[in-house]
């Protein structure tokens, strides 16, 4: 028994060492407070799932509304028959002036979406950009009959150079961004970047007209080259349009008809908004050769033609009972505007 009992005062002592050394009371305190925070650990788990389902809920429904709900607020097919350049002086073109309101229109005012990266919404679009270029292809060939004609005293004549810069650059793409990966992985200049700067010298060459250091010839022969070059643009354009309906035609709806409306669509409205300006700068040609009927004509169908606005671009058989082609209505309007075109052409000559 005593040894017993010195054993057990042994055992006793080294425990209140182990405990002196641990922190005594607080040993029991710390494993609560280890086996409470591992309940707790796993308590939080299930909170922390909770909070990555909802995280990822949330991010799923922002990439599903992102591009619809962006593509609804970015796009705007700005066809307004209506829209008017800022006054012009005394000596300047209104023609020219509507050429650099619609460019300074679409990239400064509306924004240029035809160029836009793909994590814009505005890059899912595809009737706007088209409309854009469309009307951007109408804008170069007017500028280069600006240059090849009207600005100048005759063929021999000198190209005035800013309507010449005004031209290079009006023909850059519609599509290039500030990089361009396909040619070089430095940044490059955007199409917005190219049409301002055709805004620019278009705007010194307007100003030099009103100063009279410019020149921009009047004469009926000059205005029957332009719209002779604008009939010929409209027979391709046609063109194109015969050819989608002919390989496309039966289908209620593709991806490529919509495209190939609204490139034709901007070239029409284009058209439609220089030809009008041009029959103020040609005011007293139109007057002299009495021409004042026909070339309103002209301007109706092109203005029909410019202003056809379809919810959903069907491109179905022309003698389809139930459903409209679109493209060949369009075509209808068109070649009657080229031929009215032909026709103010004709009068012109006599």
């Amino acid at each position: 028994m005593p040894m017993m009992e010195t054993l057990g005062a042994k055992a006793r002592a080294a425990w209140d060492g182990v405990r002196r050394r641990l922190g005594g009371a607080d040993l029991k305190a710390g494993v609560k407070t280890g086996v409470k925070g591992g309940v707790n650990r796993l308590n939080e788990g299930p909170r922390h799932w909770q909070v990555l389902k909802w995280s990822a809920a949330i991010l799923a429904a922002f990439c599903l509304l992102y591009y619809p709900i962006g593509m609804a607020l970015m796009s705007k097919i700005n066809d307004d028959p209506d829209f008017a350049p800022p006054a012009i002086v005394p000596g300047q073109s209104q023609a020219v002036a509507m050429t650099m309101g619609l460019i300074d229109r679409e990239v400064n005012r509306t924004g240029w979406r035809a160029n836009d990266p793909f994590f814009l919404p505005s890059a899912a679009l595809d009737n706007m950009p088209n409309f854009q270029v469309g009307m951007m292809g109408a804008l170069a060939r007017f500028a280069t009959e600006l240059a090849d004609q009207l600005a100048r005293t005759r063929g021999s004549s000198q190209i005035d150079p800013d309507v010449d810069a005004a031209v290079g650059l009006l023909k850059y793409p519609g599509d290039i961004w500030i990089f361009n990966f396909s040619t070089s992985v430095l940044p490059t200049a955007s199409s917005e970047s190219q049409y301002l700067g055709a805004y620019r010298a278009l705007g010194r060459y307007n100003d030099r007209l009103a100063n009279a250091n410019a020149v921009f010839e009047r004469r009926a022969d000059a205005l029957i080259s332009t719209i002779d070059r604008i009939g010929s643009d409209l027979g391709s354009a046609s063109a194109q349009l015969d050819s989608r309906i002919e390989n496309g035609g039966g289908l209620l709806f593709d991806r490529s008809s919509d495209d190939v409306f609204y490139r034709v669509k901007g070239r029409l409205y284009g058209y439609y908004m220089i030809l009008k300006a041009l029959g103020k700068d040609f005011e007293i040609v139109i007057r002299d050769k009495e021409l004042g009927p026909a070339w309103e004509q002209m301007l109706g169908s092109f203005r029909i033609a410019a202003t056809l606005d379809p919810i959903m671009v069907s491109n179905c058989a022309p003698d389809s009972q139930a459903c409209p082609s679109h493209l060949a209505s369009q075509g209808f309007y068109l070649l009657r505007a080229r031929t009215q075109l032909q026709e103010v052409s004709n009068i012109l000559l006599k």
